[in-house]
């Protein structure tokens, strides 16, 4: 599905669109939208279309924006008066605690949106200059988030502030930010894009209306996210089992140390693409096709790697990866991890 005349149109997920369209036709639209759902599945593109409906002066039968009123031409081009973003940042270390606000990156966060809304924390620190660095929300964002709803509309109708990964707020910020959750300014609407809910504050979890975004199809994912990484982690993924079947320790080191080259996001990302190939080929030997969401390149190494994935290691290997992801988002040094990994994929893979 694409929306009319959308800021971006957006992928599938007609479900989630018309129960939003419905809400906004009965006027029942909360002050806090929570949309959730894994990396990848077209949130932020919904909440920015939906930002344009609400903030639409002629809207169409359905809801929709209607595209030619001015507030739609402006929301197209993410200048709309009434529309916010907020998003976290990495605060280099000229600028001083009370300016890291996401005011500073909002040029570049125009343009990325307006590019494609189908992208990850990983491609925004990248944007950023900050591959290496873990992105946050400051205390100064609320205080600015304050300031920018507390003034009265633009174009005297609603308020939209479209919050990207609040799970980012650490518990000062999100805070701060309570009362306002609490006793929101008239027609202001907060739409929020969350890939895990269940580290948002509980308070301010507890004042908005989750709405689950489910995953894309496999066709559909493509479509979001033409292919970037993927090769690139499918060989890494492809040397590791083969170096570590044939316990070349010493190559092993120099894939860990690769991998510790590489950015901290990318790393994360790398790990959960291995935790799916896994999944991928312990689900092969089942020899049901349909039961597989392979590349014709991922399908082609599982002919003959599946066979080392099997009920007594499953697992144990996705427990190894998910706990790599962990030690690399708690900054534990990345050599250390991916070696050790390595020489635990030694052992896992004779079970």
């Amino acid at each position: 599905m694409q929306t009319k005349m959308a800021v971006q149109s957006f992928i599938g997920q007609s479900l989630t669109w018309d129960r939003l369209l419905g809400d906004l036709r009965m006027n029942r639209v909360p002050h806090a939208l929570m949309l959730c759902g894994a990396e990848g599945s077209g949130k932020l593109a919904i909440a920015v279309a939906f930002a344009q409906a609400l903030l639409c002066e002629h809207p169409l039968d359905d809801g929709s924006a209607c595209g030619e009123c001015v507030s739609c031409r402006m929301s197209m081009k993410l200048e709309h008066p009434d529309l916010h973003f907020t998003f976290p940042i990495v605060k280099d270390a000229k600028t001083k605690a009370e300016d890291a606000v996401s005011d500073l990156y909002i040029k570049a966060w125009r343009t990325r949106v307006l590019k494609s809304p189908y992208f990850d924390l990983n491609d925004w620190l990248a944007d950023m200059g900050a591959e290496n660095q873990q992105a946050k929300y400051y205390v100064a964002e609320a205080d600015a988030i304050q300031r920018k709803l507390v003034l009265k509309s633009n174009r005297g109708g609603r308020k939209v502030m479209v919050v990207w990964l609040p799970e980012k707020m650490n518990q000062e910020t999100a805070n701060k930010l309570l009362k306002l959750f609490e006793e929101p300014p008239a027609g202001t609407h907060f739409l929020m894009v969350s890939e895990e809910p269940d580290l948002v504050l509980g308070t301010i979890l507890s004042r908005t209306q989750r709405i689950l975004v489910p995953p894309l199809s496999r066709e559909e994912y493509r479509l979001a996210h033409p292919p970037k990484d993927e090769r690139l982690f499918l060989d890494l993924f492809m040397m590791l089992m083969r170096l570590a079947y044939q316990r070349k320790v010493k190559d092993l080191r120099e894939w860990s140390e690769q991998l510790a080259g590489m950015g901290r996001e990318t790393q994360k990302s790398f790990l959960a693409f291995s935790q799916r190939q896994v999944r991928e080929n312990f689900v092969f030997n089942f020899g049901q096709p349909k039961l597989n969401d392979q590349s014709s390149d991922e399908a082609a190494f599982s002919k003959n790697f599946a066979r080392f994935i099997n009920e007594r290691n499953v697992i144990p290997i996705t427990e190894e990866l998910t706990q790599a992801e962990i030690d690399i988002s708690q900054n534990v040094n990345a050599k250390m991890v991916f070696f050790d990994l390595a020489l635990k994929m030694i052992v896992l893979l004779l079970k």
